[in-house]
């Protein structure tokens, strides 16, 4: 018997708008709503708002506990103001990816981890298997938050205006603790989609309020298909498609996000290595010359020769927002530049395809 799927606190309110509902790492979640193109529009043009109640919240406190998430996570925290936010990775040893994360800074050695719905058991066991020999405590809290994701150019105004938050004013990666009702609540500044936005952590009653609220205000329910465009269109990457324990930070072109002049890391040896010797394979953009689809698992071949397999596409959409067929694909490194012409089996077919750069779309983040 499958094991039963978990819901989130706003599970009625979705069956009660009508979504179409699909299980995702491990929850019985809304995939869209009206249909994917206009949420995804409403969010590149004016707002929409995401249940992500399904991830995963960590807390890391103690004395130790600055030194202990440094030792777990490929980007450096050491001395970073308390309301900063940073994106990076745990690693395995041998450099493949644990997970990619979140990690707040909520005051002195206390810190408060974001991680992925489908991950969320894995990441857990493997923080407190490396806790050993450092005096932290570690809460797993996904249980306690629910958390919706404000998206679009128009999501500062709806924040302010329709849920009275006074945040305008957070810089990008940045949060603060707001006072809801008694209530200590997290609302940053980070966004998964390219556009302005926030997320808002805080319990379920009021997560349920505030849904209610955005939602009688008009403003567009968002399922986790145009999640998936939408980060995509912009370069951002996927666990399980572009990051996994067999794909490292570097292979997927996310150096930037691991910080070797660290001390150490897990990891750290591995990942410096293939830095230094490059890798066998790398993650990039594709622009197909025709509209056929690339899908997820789709072989990509060299341009010459059908048979030699030399990739395969990990995200490919009808780009909505660019109009075009894109595909981000894991390739060997030999055929990564850019303008190397490559073609991708779908089907029986073999279509046309270019290198290009992975982010197919401006972002517009408000930095």
């Amino acid at each position: 018997m499958s094991e039963q799927l978990k819901l989130t606190c706003l599970h009625d309110k979705h069956v009660a708008l009508g979504a179409l509902m699909s299980p995702f790492g491990g929850f019985d979640m809304p995939i869209q709503y009206a249909d994917i193109v206009t949420e995804h529009n409403a969010v590149r043009n004016h707002c929409g708002v995401f249940d992500v109640s399904h991830m995963g919240e960590v807390r890391v406190t103690g004395a130790d506990a600055e030194r202990f998430v440094n030792h777990i996570f490929t980007n450096d925290i050491a001395d970073a103001p308390e309301g900063k936010i940073f994106y990076g990775m745990m690693l395995y040893p041998n450099g493949g990816t644990v997970d990619d994360l979140l990690v707040y800074k909520m005051g002195h050695n206390d810190f408060f981890l974001v991680i992925n719905a489908a991950n969320i058991q894995k990441d857990v066991d493997w923080i407190n298997g490396q806790a050993t020999g450092y005096n932290v405590v570690i809460d797993h809290q996904s249980d306690r938050y629910g958390q919706l994701a404000l998206q679009g150019p128009e999501a500062e105004a709806r924040l302010v205006d329709t849920l009275g938050l006074q945040c305008a004013d957070l810089a990008f990666y940045t949060f603060s603790i707001v006072n809801v009702n008694g209530e200590d609540v997290i609302v940053s500044r980070t966004g998964y989609t390219g556009e302005d936005g926030f997320e808002i952590y805080a319990g379920h009653d009021t997560i349920r309020a505030m849904w209610d609220s955005l939602i009688a205000a008009g403003v567009q329910p968002c399922g986790l298909g145009c999640r998936d465009t939408l980060r995509f269109e912009v370069g951002l990457p996927l666990y399980g498609d572009e990051l996994s324990q067999d794909i490292s930070p570097i292979m997927a072109g996310l150096g930037l996000f691991v910080k070797l002049d660290k001390e150490e890391f897990i990891g750290k040896e591995a990942v410096a290595r293939q830095k230094a010797e490059g890798v066998a394979r790398k993650l990039v953009g594709l622009e197909l010359a025709d509209k056929a689809i690339p899908r997820h698992g789709y072989e990509v071949v060299a341009a010459d020769d059908d048979n030699h397999v030399v990739g395969i596409v990990t995200t490919g959409y009808h780009g909505i927002s660019v109009d075009k067929s894109i595909a981000m694909a894991l390739v060997d490194s030999q055929y990564a530049a850019l303008d190397t012409p490559l073609r991708v089996h779908i089907r029986k077919k073999f279509f046309p395809a270019t290198v290009v750069k992975k982010k197919f779309f401006k972002k517009s983040y408000k930095k």
